[in-house]
C-alpha cells in the first residue's frame, strides 16, 4: 500500500530500564516476512529473475523444535533467504505437511491480506519489466496518487501477484518523501523493501498491540481515496486510513483500515502456519522468553521454542498473532 507520512527519521521508543520486561519483548528490528510457496524453484526464480532479489542461503528445516514453533506436527519445510538492497524475505516450502494454496477470490480489502512494498526508482521501467515477464494485474496500470492528498501525493504504485497469487506492490516515493535512501541516484532499478502492509479491521485495536505491546513507533498516516486509489487496490469506494508503524531498524508495518467499503472478509480462523495465504512478520526482541510471558497477557502466543536445529539462525522464538489474526514470529538471536 502507501506509506502515508513517509518520514525520513525514526522516532525511537522512550527509554526504559535496561533489562525491564518492557526493554525484553520489544520490538528490537523488523527482520522482514516470511512467505509460504507451493513450489521453491519456481518462486526463488520469480523473485530471483524477475524482481532482483539475491538468494543468500537455501536449507531444510525439521525437528521438535520446528514443529513447536509452527504448530504443526511433523514439519519439513525448505527455506531460502533472499535479499534486495539490505532488506531480506524467506520464502517456505513445506514438503510436509503442504498446506491450502491462498483463495483464488482474495481481495485486497480482505482482513487476510499482506504484501510488501519494493521501492523503484523509475517506475515506468519497473512496470514494463513486470509486463515482459506476464505477472498478474491487481492495478491495470501505475497509478499516481492526487497531490490534494499532502503525505501521499505524487507517489507511484502498483499491485501485482507472485506465482502463488501473493499480493505485491512496486512504489515510487517523489523526491522530498519516503526515506532519504530511496532517493539516491543508482543503477539497479529495484531497491529494496520500504515496508509491508496488512489490512486491519480497527486501528486503534492494533495500535495497542504493535505499539503498545511490541513498542513500534507511529512514523506517519494518511487517509486515501479516490478513483487511483480505487484502481490501484481493486476495490470500488476504497478509502483507507493509512497507520505507518516502525520498530528502531527494518522495514516498516503500515496498518490498512478500509474505513469503505467494509465488507472485507476476517482472517480465517482455521488458518494453520503451512497454508500459503498465513504470512509471518519477522519480529527480533532481546529475549524471546521474556517477550512470550509480557505478550502473552495480551495476544494468543504460541509455545516458546528453544530447541532449533542451527539451520534456522536463530536460538529461540513464537509465534504470536495480532487482532486481526495476522502472525508475528518473534526470534532472539
Amino acid at each position: 500500500m502507501i506509506v502515508g507520512l513517509a518520514l525520513g527519521v525514526v522516532l525511537h521508543m522512550s527509554p526504559t530500564p535496561l533489562g525491564s520486561a518492557a526493554d525484553l519483548a520489544a520490538a528490537r528490528a523488523v527482520a522482514g516476512v516470511s512467505i509460504n510457496v507451493a513450489d521453491m524453484d519456481r518462486s526463488v526464480d520469480f523473485y530471483s529473475s524477475v524482481l532482483f532479489f539475491e538468494k543468500v542461503s537455501d536449507v531444510e528445516a525439521s525437528g521438535p523444535g520446528v514443529d513447536r514453533l509452527l504448530g504443526v506436527p511433523g514439519v519439513r519445510a525448505r527455506v531460502v533467504t533472499l535479499r534486495l538492497g539490505a532488506e531480506r524475505i524467506e520464502l517456505v516450502q513445506y514438503l510436509a505437511p503442504k498446506g491450502r494454496p491462498v483463495p483464488e477470490d482474495s481481495r485486497s480489502n480482505d482482513r487476510w491480506f499482506q504484501h510488501i512494498a519494493i521501492i523503484v526508482n523509475d517506475m515506468d521501467q519497473a512496470y514494463l519489466w513486470l509486463r515482459r515477464h506476464h505477472v498478474v494485474h491487481t492495478s491495470p496500470t501505475p497509478q499516481r496518487l492526487p497531490d490534494w492528498n499532502p503525505n501521499a501525493g505524487g507517489i507511484r504504485a502498483f499491485y501485482f501477484k507472485d506465482p502463488d497469487g501473493h499480493a505485491l506492490e512496486i512504489l515510487q516515493f517523489p523526491s522530498g518523501k519516503g526515506d532519504a535512501r530511496w532517493q539516491r541516484p543508482s543503477d539497479p532499478v529495484f531497491l529494496g523493501i520500504d515496508h509491508t502492509a496488512i489490512v486491519v479491521g480497527d486501528t486503534e485495536a492494533s495500535l495497542a498491540f504493535y505499539r503498545g505491546a511490541l513498542g513500534m513507533q507511529v512514523v506517519g498516516g494518511s487517509e486515501n481515496y479516490g478513483p487511483e486509489q480505487e484502481r490501484l487496490n481493486d476495490v470500488a469506494g476504497a478509502r483507507l486510513r493509512i497507520t505507518t508503524l516502525r520498530a528502531a531498524e527494518g522495514p516498516a508495518v503500515e496498518l490498512l483500515e478500509y474505513l469503505a467499503p467494509r465488507g472485507g472478509r476476517p482472517y480465517p480462523g482455521d488458518v494453520r502456519a503451512n497454508d500459503l495465504v498465513r504470512w509471518h512478520t519477522l519480529v527480533l526482541t532481546r529475549d524471546a522468553g521474556a517477550a512470550a510471558a509480557v505478550l502473552g497477557a495480551r495476544a494468543p502466543v504460541g509455545p516458546l521454542a528453544t530447541s532449533l536445529p542451527d539451520v534456522v539462525g536463530f536460538r529461540q522464538g513464537f509465534t504470536l498473532r495480532d487482532p486481526d489474526g495476522h502472525a508475528l514470529q518473534l526470534r532472539a538471536r
